[in-house]
């Protein structure tokens, strides 16, 4: 009889310990998850499951419509399909940004070459520049001479 009131204890154990570490987190989650979608409204910016990132801009019933991308396609989801909502600390900070831009070495265009004013940089990228461009040129030029030859031959042909 003891044997079977240990093992009794053991199994009832094993059942608690499984609660606990399995599936009370999971249902803990689920709620919390489920929160986060009632709690949706129009201008949130969310991730769905699938990656897709964008606007909350009509929600109706189960359904929810974002806004994707600068030419604002709009795609529907289920609320479910619902990853998460971007808070303003998932989202880059202009400090971020200003960071990043100021690493980069900035490249004289026409419309910055008079701020750089260092005239051996601006020198070097005009003159990369114009190579690029002659190199451009004589490939353009390489393809109208190929086609206009193409362009003989058929009309030789033709005739």
């Amino acid at each position: 009889m003891n044997s079977n009131t240990s093992s009794l204890f053991i199994m009832i154990a094993l059942l608690a310990v499984m609660y606990f570490i399995l599936i009370r987190p999971q249902r803990k989650k689920e709620k919390e998850d489920k929160l986060m979608r009632d709690n949706l409204k129009v201008g949130d910016e969310i991730i769905t499951i699938g990656g897709v990132i964008g606007k909350v801009v009509r929600i109706k019933d189960d359904r929810v419509t974002i806004a994707t991308s600068a030419a604002q396609t709009k795609l529907e989801f289920t609320r479910s399909a619902i990853g998460r909502v971007l808070g303003k600390e998932d989202q880059p900070s202009s400090d971020a940004k200003a960071q990043k831009q100021s690493a980069e070495p900035e490249r004289a265009t026409p419309k910055n070459i008079k701020k750089l004013g260092a005239k051996e940089e601006v020198a070097e990228a005009v003159t990369e520049a114009a190579e690029e461009i002659k190199e451009e040129i004589s490939e353009t030029v390489e393809l109208v001479d190929e086609a206009a030859q193409e362009a003989a031959e058929a009309v030789k042909e033709f005739e």
